[in-house]
């Protein structure tokens, strides 16, 4: 079993995050942060891509939401980046298109080392779902991807309804980690033509 556990506490957020990456998405009870439509999105991160998660965080969050929902994306990118090790035999690449109602999301990661993040989800600025400020998706990501060292390419292809558009974005994520990170017998050691994936 691939596992990893991550402790973040800064002056703004107090994080605790155990990730299985080869798991059965049993982890869907097991997430306490003050931001309940982000517990929502995790939740279904890992159900979606079958991963044992397990997050409890507290945050600033009387002052704005940002800081929370952030650190949490650094933290599961750190968990990630080290429960794949030096990411011998996996497929590293993964991607995934998902369709939510009327709206339609795509995800295509990378984990070969190098932070990227392509976002296009202009249709969520300005938007709101509930008390949980849509743009704030981007920032999630954004750490995210900073702590797992990984090319990822987000796009809302079109969509009306901002929940759909950002619970699309994290289904289609969990199932492009997911794909990335699975182990392939055919694999024999880095999947990289340098030898190596750590930057």
């Amino acid at each position: 079993m691939r596992r990893s556990k991550v402790v973040r506490n800064t002056s703004e957020t107090q994080i605790e995050l155990d990730l299985g990456l080869d798991g059965n998405g049993r982890g869907e009870r097991r997430v306490d942060t003050p931001i309940p439509f982000l517990n929502h999105m995790l939740e279904s991160f890992c159900r979606h891509g079958l991963f044992d998660l397990e997050v409890k965080a507290r945050g600033d969050v009387e002052v704005d939401a940002h800081h929370t929902v952030e650190d949490i994306g650094i933290c599961l990118g750190q968990a990630i980046r080290d429960a794949l090790g030096d990411k011998s035999g996996i497929t590293r690449f993964g991607d995934a298109t998902i369709p939510m109602d009327e709206t339609l999301v795509s995800a295509a990661v990378d984990f070969g080392g190098r932070a990227t993040l392509v976002y296009r989800a202009d249709s969520l600025k300005g938007r709101w779902i509930g008390t949980f400020d849509a743009e704030l998706a981007r920032e999630f990501f954004g750490g995210f991807v900073g702590a797992a060292l990984c090319n990822l390419h987000l796009e809302v292809r079109y969509g009306e309804n901002a929940h759909h558009m950002v619970e699309g974005l994290f289904k289609a994520f969990a199932r492009a980690v997911s794909a990335a990170t699975r182990k392939d017998p055919r694999v024999a050691g880095v999947p990289s033509t340098k030898g190596t994936l750590t930057g």
